[in-house]
């Protein structure tokens, strides 16, 4: 014990004492009616001051008592439960789980108890912040220390409490226990990541844990869409600029004791998101793709491994994707976490395109799931880079005869029109193709061009332009132009004609009671999305570069005929295929297909070719 520098009037003596008898002793009394022992052992236990050495002496006289601390003795038994454990020896830690196990076996009334007690520790603790007489209760998020211990607990034997918990009781507490979305991105990603723990350890309960946490994350999701995200980047990127340029001015003519000038700061990269929300999302895509990674791995078990954990984990994924990403429209990054999953091994991506194309031609499913459906084939077959061409046209082979088929189910009706409430699943399916052709037309071409041309030629996609639906008035004017140039370029259709046609038939919207103003006709009739658009967040973006294909315009096919040159949106981006031309809409969270109504299936009820182009086993 140090003696010199001790502070003799301003330093508490040591707590060396035990005040009151045994618990046994102390329990007797108080059903006998003498509490004040009682009193005396809850407030010793709550000491700050506690011992490790006295810690452990009263949980060896629980253990010994734990079939009498019914629910009469539950102020006593919470007091136990708040003492800070973690922060102890490892014999106190030792002593602690083992007075756990024994007290859920014997009272079951406690389970909850201690399976708060064990989630609360998920996140950094509260420090108690003094400002002159005022205590402010504060997050200690910063504190490395804090996510150390909670790593640490998962060193520890929990399986005394765990296996006595199921979904039924488990699940409930950690969503009562996950943070609010406002508080720090420290504090979430410390609780995500202990939270996916509990599913390592206990696989059951993996599906509703990543229900839970992919839940959390699209909220945060469609508070961040893209084009708010990039203006938030780049008002701070032109800060940082006009800062680093003031720094410069006042640095570029110093110079040093011997008279050579000195070189500027070296630019510090700025992984940190200057949006709030997408800075929060960003710290969660890293642990849940790390999660996936560690997962897929695990066991030795590579990417491109044949063992059952990528597998599992694959199947609760696409679960979690039908649930809740499929029904949400307009999110931006949460479904990337399927789509780096894919990357692993084609079979999974094939699987899930396979899984994809079901929802798109059943006529069971409700349209607007159809429509994302077939949004989500034509941005993933567009965007990864791991989908070979053999892949592609494996799906371009069931996509093409598909609309085929339900032109000649329309043939047959003089009357049939361009009606997107009718005939929905059939348009985004045409731009689904168009969408696919724009990105890989050149890799259909590549090695051989007279065998490009002719399977390209083989799709009859003249017949698909020229029908009576007439798609080319529905999709979106970027895709259309650019589809127009690349097939002018083949000979494969000419689509100016239809397009002008169509441009001529569109009449601006005059709103009444307004002074008459006119409004541009609606550019995204089938209010339409892609999901895998460029990926905006810095760290887990990283992950996701190396497998994206980031838009080219190809240099042998202008986009815009004469007459449609004035479309072009202006900004040169890395990325600007379709940039400026998706309407911002409100997201939606959570909708489930039983809230939708099915519009029209009749009609789209057509035949389907059947899904064959999985060729490798899964």
């Amino acid at each position: 014990m140090e003696i010199e520098n001790r502070d003799f009037m301003n330093t508490p003596p040591v707590k060396t004492v035990r005040f009151g008898g045994n618990v046994v002793d102390t329990l007797t009394k108080f059903k006998q009616g003498d509490t004040r022992d009682y009193e005396l052992l809850k407030h010793q236990l709550t000491d700050p001051d506690i011992k490790d050495a006295q810690i452990i002496n009263w949980l060896q006289e629980f253990r010994n008592c734990v079939t009498q601390l019914t629910k009469d003795h539950e102020q006593l038994v919470y007091a136990v439960l708040r003492l800070p454990w973690l922060k102890r020896s490892p014999s106190v830690v030792e002593e602690y789980l083992a007075f756990l196990s024994n007290l859920v076996s014997a009272q079951t009334v406690y389970l909850r108890s201690c399976l708060k007690m064990i989630v609360s520790n998920f996140t950094p603790g509260r420090i108690i912040v003094q400002e002159g007489d005022v205590n402010i209760s504060d997050s200690d998020d910063d504190d490395e220390s804090k996510l150390l211990q909670a790593d640490w607990l998962w060193d520890l034997d929990l399986s005394a409490v765990f296996c006595f918990s199921t979904s039924r009781f488990l699940m409930p507490i950690l969503c009562e226990k996950f943070p609010f979305m406002h508080k720090s991105a420290r504090t979430l990603e410390c609780y995500v990541h202990n939270v996916l723990r509990v599913s390592i350890f206990f696989p059951v309960l993996r599906r509703e844990i990543l229900e839970l946490v992919v839940g959390k994350m699209l909220k945060l999701d469609v508070s961040a869409p893209h084009r708010e995200i990039e203006e938030v980047e780049e008002s701070a990127a032109a800060q940082q600029l006009a800062s680093d340029g003031d720094q410069d001015e006042c640095l570029f003519d110093m110079e040093d004791e011997e008279g050579t000038p000195r070189a500027p700061p070296a630019a510090v990269e700025h992984s940190a998101m200057a949006h709030p929300v997408a800075e929060q999302l960003d710290m969660l895509m890293c642990v849940m793709l790390a999660y996936v990674k560690d997962v897929c791995h695990e066991n030795g078990e590579g990417p491109g491994g044949g063992g059952g954990h990528t597998k599992a984990l694959y199947r609760d994924l696409v679960s979690v994707f039908d649930k809740l990403i499929l029904p949400t429209h307009a999110s931006c990054h949460v479904q990337f976490l399927l789509f780096y999953l894919c990357s692993f091994r084609l079979g999974l991506a094939e699987a899930f395109l396979e899984h994809l194309w079901k929802l798109l031609q059943s006529p069971s499913q409700p349209a607007v799931l159809r429509h994302t459906a077939a949004g989500y084939v034509g941005s993933f077959l567009a965007r990864a880079k791991f989908v070979p061409v053999v892949t592609v046209k494996a799906c371009l082979d069931l996509l093409v005869p598909w609309l085929h088929q339900y032109i000649d189910s329309q043939d047959a009706n003089s009357a049939t029109f361009c009606d997107v409430t009718l005939h929905g699943p059939f348009y985004a399916a045409c731009q689904a193709v168009f969408y696919t052709l724009v990105f890989r037309h050149q890799a259909i071409l590549e090695g051989s061009m007279r065998k490009g041309l002719s399977y390209l030629q083989g799709l009859n996609l003249e017949r698909i332009v020229m029908s009576q639906l007439n798609p080319l008035k529905v999709c979106l004017p970027p895709i259309t132009s650019m589809f127009a140039a690349i097939s002018r370029k083949y000979q494969l259709v000419f689509c100016y004609t239809i397009i002008e046609r169509n441009n001529r038939l569109v009449l601006p919207v005059v709103r009444s009671g307004q002074g008459g103003d006119a409004q541009p006709a609606n550019t995204n009739p089938l209010d339409s999305f892609f999901p895998f658009d460029p990926y905006l967040l810095k760290r887990s973006g990283k992950l996701i570069e190396p497998l994206y294909q980031v838009w080219k315009e190809p240099s042998d096919c202008e986009a815009d005929s004469p007459k449609t040159a004035g479309r072009k949106d202006p900004a040169e981006e890395e990325d600007d295929f379709l940039h400026g031309e998706t309407p911002q809409v409100d997201a939606m969270v959570g909708i489930t297909p039983g809230s939708y109504e099915s519009q029209s299936q009749s009609p789209s009820s057509v035949g389907s070719p059947p899904v064959t182009f999985l060729h490798r086993p899964f």
